[in-house]
C-alpha cells in the first residue's frame, strides 16, 4: 500500500521521468497531466512536444481475453494475452479523459478531442474525436475555422492573463 502511494507521489510530481523509469519512450518538450499508461508502459513511444492531459488512458493490452481464458475450449487459452504497442508522433494533444486503444498510431500536428476512443491509426494533420473516434478535420481547417476566436495570451503572466478574460467575458 505505502508502494502504491509513494507511485502515485512520484508519477503526479514529474510524469514525464516517473514514465521514463517505467520503460516509455518520451521525446522533448512533452506535458503529461495525471494520464495512465495501463501495466506495459514499455509498449508506448511518445514524439516530442506532445500533451497529454488529465485522466487519458493508454491501454496497451486487450482485457478481453479474460473471458476467452474461461471459455475457450481450445487448449491452452487459459494462458493467452493481446498486445499492440501505442506511437504519438510530434506535436499532438490528446484531450481529458480520451482513451487510445492497443495498436494505434497517431501521427504528427495531431489534435484528439476530449472524452475520445481511438481505436484506430490517425493520420497526421487531422483532428479527431467521437466515439469511436473518427477524423473531424483537417489541422489546416481548424486553424482557419477558429483563428478568429484565438486570444493571443500565451505571454502574459497570470494576473495579466486573468485581467485579459476577466474583460474579455464580463
Amino acid at each position: 500500500m505505502l508502494k502504491r502511494v509513494i507511485n502515485l507521489i512520484k508519477r503526479n510530481r514529474n510524469p514525464v521521468k516517473y514514465f521514463r523509469k517505467q520503460g516509455a519512450q518520451i521525446g522533448e518538450d512533452c506535458q503529461i497531466l495525471c494520464a495512465s499508461f495501463g501495466s506495459e508502459p514499455y509498449l508506448i513511444t511518445i514524439g516530442n512536444h506532445v500533451r497529454i492531459n488529465a485522466g487519458v488512458q493508454l491501454i496497451t493490452h486487450d482485457g478481453g481475453v479474460w473471458v476467452l481464458r474461461n471459455y475457450s475450449k481450445t487448449p491452452n487459452m487459459d494462458k493467452i494475452d493481446k498486445f499492440g504497442k501505442i506511437t504519438i508522433g510530434n506535436n499532438v494533444h490528446i484531450g481529458t479523459n480520451a482513451v487510445i486503444m492497443p495498436g494505434v498510431t497517431i501521427g504528427d500536428n495531431v489534435v484528439i478531442a476530449c472524452a475520445a476512443v481511438v481505436t484506430h491509426d490517425v493520420p497526421s494533420n487531422q483532428v479527431w474525436g467521437g466515439v469511436p473516434a473518427r477524423l473531424i478535420e483537417t489541422i489546416d481547417v481548424y486553424e482557419i475555422k477558429n483563428k478568429e476566436k484565438f486570444d493571443y495570451t500565451k505571454n502574459l503572466n497570470t494576473r495579466e492573463k486573468e485581467k485579459y478574460l476577466r474583460e474579455k467575458y464580463k
